[in-house]
């Protein structure tokens, strides 16, 4: 394993400035990635349900694709398995050596291991997701977290914004809340790469509520898209399908179906501003499926972030992403030139 590259990732052509989160985000295209020596790069983003894969050219332009199906219940080697085989697909010629994955779990970048996860993908911690997937490819790998690679280039963006010491707090509120935090220009990890879970922060709203990770209260179980679908559950005794369900509800005027959606919104706003006062951070970013509902989410969100701030935050608001839907990938890409690198064949 290799110390990391620590050349600038480009964001030109980025949306600087995008609104505050009133609604679906309008997403600006990916920007290009400034590559190591202006030479291709493969970008993996893993999750529960998809793989996705892109080659970037030497010029950071994407010029091919795919995604596939995560084996999740298959097993840990099933999935590093499907993930070299979209790294076959996107790059026939193996033009590029190097290539990043952003993924499910809680990632050490530095070792390259999953440290944490859920059963979303069976057996998936305690994976040595960097070097078994370089010895399957050939390829040197880079790898962490997928929340906090899709929030690489926002950082990034914020930095040719307010230069090197610009903090980011970013959310991602979707069938989870994860997150990633940035302080002074630098992507915080913390120990074994577990820094930015804000979904298991505390959360009043979902006290007693018992949570993914084992303990019980934490705010993914009232915020997340089946925590609200859930909650909506509780007052009603209803069983319901999935988010959409519930806000198409609300739309029609069921009262419940708005407790349920303001009630994980305002929590989720809650927990986020106290955040904000405790890192001061120049942007905040709040991104993933379940903003895209609408304003009823939106609004009650910021609302309950706003009440939180400290004097001198006033005026701070969460934002869309700037990056549509190849921030993932980019972000991966861009791994490539910040974090430690793990070959085939390196000791273990």
């Amino acid at each position: 394993m290799t110390g990391p590259v620590t050349a600038p990732v480009t964001a030109a052509g980025a949306a600087a400035g995008a609104g505050p989160t009133t609604g679906p985000a309008t997403a600006a295209m990916a920007a290009p990635v400034a590559l190591p020596e202006r030479r291709p790069v493969v970008g993996l983003d893993l999750g529960g349900t998809k793989i996705a894969a892109a080659l970037f050219g030497a010029d950071g332009t994407v010029t091919a694709r795919c995604s596939r199906p995560t084996p999740a219940r298959s097993g840990a080697a099933a999935v590093l398995d499907a993930l070299a085989a979209a790294v076959a697909e996107v790059d026939p010629g193996r033009t590029a050596s190097v290539l990043g994955v952003a993924a499910a779990g809680v990632i050490d970048p530095r070792t390259g291991t999953v440290t944490s996860a859920t059963d979303a993908i069976r057996g998936w911690a305690g994976t040595p997701l960097g070097t078994g997937l370089a010895d399957r490819t050939g390829y040197a790998v880079a790898c962490d977290n997928d929340v906090r690679a899709t929030a690489g280039p926002e950082l990034d963006a914020l930095r040719a914004e307010h230069g090197g010491h610009a903090s980011l707090l970013f959310a991602a509120i979707g069938t989870g809340v994860g997150g990633a935090l940035a302080a002074d220009g630098r992507m915080v990890h913390g120990a074994a790469g577990i820094a930015g879970h804000l979904g298991h922060l505390p959360s009043p709203e979902a006290a007693g509520l018992p949570c993914t990770c084992g303990a019980a209260g934490h705010l993914e179980v009232i915020a997340s898209g089946p925590g609200i679908a859930a909650h909506y559950e509780r007052l009603t005794g209803a069983p319901v399908d999935r988010l959409e369900t519930v806000a198409a509800r609300a739309a029609e005027g069921d009262a419940e179906a708005v407790t349920a959606i303001t009630t994980g919104a305002s929590a989720a706003g809650r927990v986020l501003g106290g955040l904000a006062n405790a890192l001061g951070p120049d942007r905040v970013v709040v991104g993933g499926g379940v903003p895209r509902i609408g304003p009823l989410y939106t609004e009650a969100l910021r609302d309950a972030f706003a009440a939180e701030l400290m004097a001198p935050l006033r005026g701070l608001v969460p934002h869309a992403p700037l990056f549509g839907h190849d921030a993932a990938v980019l972000g991966a890409a861009a791994l490539t030139l910040t974090s430690p690198l793990h070959h085939p064949g390196a000791l273990r």
